[in-house]
């Protein structure tokens, strides 16, 4: 079975996405990741744009600063990467967010069927299902929580260089667009501003597509 796993942080961009399938530690990040069971590329890769809001809270071990979250339920609309990957591999993504080792499948049954399935409370073991493209189900992971139920936290400067590389390759936003977008989010905007994201992106080349 496939599905479009659909990132909205640092996996937008498939080089960022192939420590994940293949291990390695991402540029600017502290953790090594050890890889999916089966590290062979994604089939096709899209941009989508899905309803709700990405905002940022908690503290991330991988790249300190707040990590990125999606909230289905919020009015907006949120800029993911889809990538079409086996189920298997989605699964061995989800155990690697939860900084466990990949291996068992998940059940994805209640999602397919309802649209969310809760695996347990961590902060990215909620599973979306956001539609359909393609005769196969988008599915991405969040935490449980609503986004005003905790304090925002604003990310790293190198967490948000992935994020921008990711919406750049994917959708082809320019600079402008990019800080725009990173910088408006919630708990992004309280240690960022679209200002202050355009001049964190100035020192490096923000192009076209990448793949």
């Amino acid at each position: 079975m496939r599905v479009w796993y659909a990132s909205y942080g640092s996996n937008m961009h498939r080089h960022r996405l192939r420590c994940y399938l293949r291990g390695g530690r991402p540029e600017g990040g502290a953790l090594t990741l050890p890889g999916c069971r089966d590290g062979a590329d994604p089939a096709r890769s899209v941009p989508l744009l899905l309803p709700g809001v990405l905002y940022f809270a908690t503290e991330s071990l991988t790249w300190t600063g707040g990590r990125a979250f999606y909230d289905p339920q919020v009015p907006g609309e949120t800029a993911v990467a889809a990538h079409l990957i086996s189920a298997a591999q989605f699964s061995d993504i989800f155990a690697q967010e939860m900084y466990r080792a990949p291996g068992a499948d998940l059940d994805l049954t209640e999602v397919l069927d309802t649209g969310r399935a809760t695996f347990g409370p961590g902060r990215y073991e909620t599973v979306v299902r956001a539609g359909t493209r393609d005769g196969h189900p988008v599915l991405t992971f969040t935490a449980p929580w609503r986004y005003r139920d905790l304090p925002g936290n604003p990310p790293a400067a190198a967490y948000l260089r992935h994020l921008a590389a990711g919406l750049c390759a994917t959708h082809g936003w320019g600079p402008a667009e990019i800080a725009g977008y990173l910088g408006s989010r919630p708990g992004a905007n309280l240690g960022w501003t679209p200002e202050t994201v355009a001049a964190l992106l100035r020192p490096i080349r923000v192009s076209a597509r990448t793949e």
